[in-house]
């Protein structure tokens, strides 16, 4: 047996055993509670804030008869632990970003991003407008789970660097910290890439743990304070062109909860999703002049390096291809990225580059 039919084959074994041993939630005067567990410490600016958005759509919306309550990581469980505990009915739900959870399903990526993939706007296409929420739960139903977007931090910067890049050479020996299939691309430039939670980075980074790290982008970055240890920034990256954040229901506990409830869980994961990315995208500005005024570089990368990426990136899919999920989530992903980029650059393209032309 494979490991990916061991891994099916246990995760559907751990969701049956789940219904047997999944404590009813509790309730109180009619109230449910829920409990969401993240892959975030408390806090964090812009992704805690969007795991806490969904849970107060949802409790205002429920109006007493459901509430949610956010636990950051390491509260019940590490960061990287959620998964498996929803899977396994020790929280009701959880708040991250899918991209961490390669090792249960290397699709799962697509969910967050994968490199030289959609941006932000071309994702929500894909996923609402074409097959990738079907997709999404096709992945769910594996594990016990039901799945919604619920955040998105916009495009991602390439990264704090000790030195500035001018060449793929430059990535041998890093030690860079980058999850999800964008880490696995590094690696193949002969990256020592690192997975770390958010909460974990700054400290790695002072104490040269690694060399560089990527998280999101100025105003967080600003927030984590990266521009205490170095001075190197680069504005756009290969890995991360409009990464979604996801919220994940253990789910018999979905399937327990009334219509309306349900809904309302869609609903207000949807309307995070929105709200995160444009609290993400009208701070980036302010914080990126910031960080520049504070002696910050802000740096492209040169075309050999973006060409070196673009290699190890289609090297990292390759890979994939045996898997029949992925194969089907890439063909299809791409179909899509390729129908929405095609208007989007005819339009939006046009009238940006123009309109910066005019306005100088």
């Amino acid at each position: 047996m494979d490991r990916r039919s061991f891994l099916k084959k246990s995760a559907l074994g751990g969701a049956a055993a789940a219904t047997g041993t999944l404590a009813a939630p509790a309730l109180a005067q009619g109230a449910r509670k829920l409990t969401m567990v993240t892959t975030w410490g408390r806090g964090l600016a812009g992704v805690f804030d969007a795991a806490q958005k969904v849970a107060d759509n949802i409790n205002a919306m429920a109006d007493g008869t459901l509430t949610v309550e956010v636990l950051g990581a390491g509260e019940l469980v590490g960061a990287f632990e959620v998964f498996d505990a929803v899977t396994a009915g020790q929280a009701d739900m959880y708040h991250g970003a899918d991209y961490y959870f390669v090792g249960q399903h290397p699709a799962y990526a697509f969910f967050t991003s994968v490199p030289f993939g959609m941006t932000a706007q071309e994702l929500v296409n894909w996923y609402y407008h074409g097959n990738g929420h079907a997709f999404h739960d096709e992945l769910g139903q594996i594990f016990g789970l039901k799945s919604f977007l619920g955040g998105n931090t916009g495009a991602q910067a390439g990264g704090w660097f000790a030195k500035e890049i001018t060449g793929p050479e430059d990535f041998n020996g890093l030690k860079f910290r980058m999850p999800g299939l964008g880490g696995k691309a590094l690696a193949k430039l002969g990256a020592s890439v690192q997975t770390l939670p958010g909460a974990e980075v700054y400290q790695a980074l002072a104490s040269g743990a690694i060399d560089g790290t990527e998280w999101i982008g100025p105003w967080a970055d600003e927030k984590a304070g990266f521009q205490e240890i170095t001075k190197f920034y680069y504005t756009a990256g290969f890995h991360e062109p409009g990464p979604a954040l996801s919220v994940a229901m253990n789910r018999d506990v979905f399937d327990s909860l009334t219509p309306s409830q349900q809904k309302m869980i869609e609903i207000a994961s949807a309307e995070a999703h929105q709200w995160n990315l444009a609290q993400f995208l009208s701070n980036n500005g302010a914080a990126l002049a910031r960080l520049q005024s504070a002696g910050v570089t802000a740096l492209e990368f040169p075309d050999s390096v973006w060409d070196a990426f673009g290699q190890a990136s289609e090297e990292v899919h390759s890979e994939n291809m045996d898997d029949d999920i992925y194969k089907r989530v890439y063909e299809d992903y791409m179909d899509s990225l390729r129908a929405s980029s095609s208007w989007i650059e005819k339009a939006d393209g046009v009238y940006t580059r123009q309109r910066n032309r005019v306005l100088g």
